[in-house]
């Protein structure tokens, strides 16, 4: 069985999810007038994720942060070329060539039911194959005028139904969105 696939992700306000060149330090900036404490529903999201594929460029991005918020969550990091793994993240992480429908179809062998979706490129290809559930995208009250766009070409159009929006006081607003099967 597929499980359940979501986007939980943030985009400026003219709909980038990056610069052309994959930087987000605008997120960065933004993220420094954030209360302490308030993290826009993130843990509570990550809570009900099992596992959790992401883009090699995403992947790369962490380490260099020397973050990794994923625990003991199987990953799988999308990548046609070979990938250095570090020796702590080996039990949980793998690289995978595998296509979008093949990966979810692994994980949920494994036992997962939400799987989270993270990087620029391989969101496009999740939503473009139709695997995506659900969308929680976090508006942030900027403009950069150019960069990487939320999805890429699709067959079809791809109708949404609003599931919920959160407007916080420091200017991000939050939408929930259900992929809309009957359209």
């Amino acid at each position: 069985m597929k499980p359940r696939c979501s986007l939980f992700l943030a985009t400026t306000l003219d709909g980038y999810i990056s610069r052309p060149d994959g930087r987000i330090d605008w997120l960065d900036e933004a993220n420094r007038h954030i209360p302490p404490g308030e993290d826009c529903g993130t843990a509570d999201f990550l809570a009900t994720v099992d596992a959790v594929v992401m883009g090699r460029g995403t992947f790369e991005l962490l380490l260099g942060d020397g973050i990794w918020p994923y625990g003991s969550r199987p990953v799988r990091v999308m990548s046609r070329r070979p990938l250095a793994i570090p020796e702590a993240l080996r039990a949980t992480v793998q690289a995978s060539a595998a296509t979008p429908k093949a990966v979810l179809e692994e994980l949920g062998r494994l036992g997962a039911r939400h799987v989270y979706v993270d990087g620029a490129r391989l969101l496009a290809a999740f939503l473009a194959e139709r695997l995506v559930d659900e969308i929680t995208l976090t508006v942030v009250p900027v403009l950069i005028g150019q960069g990487r766009p939320l999805g890429g070409p699709l067959q079809a159009d791809l109708k949404l139904a609003l599931v919920s929006t959160r407007a916080y006081g420091f200017g991000f607003v939050q939408q929930r969105y259900r992929i809309d099967a009957t359209g």
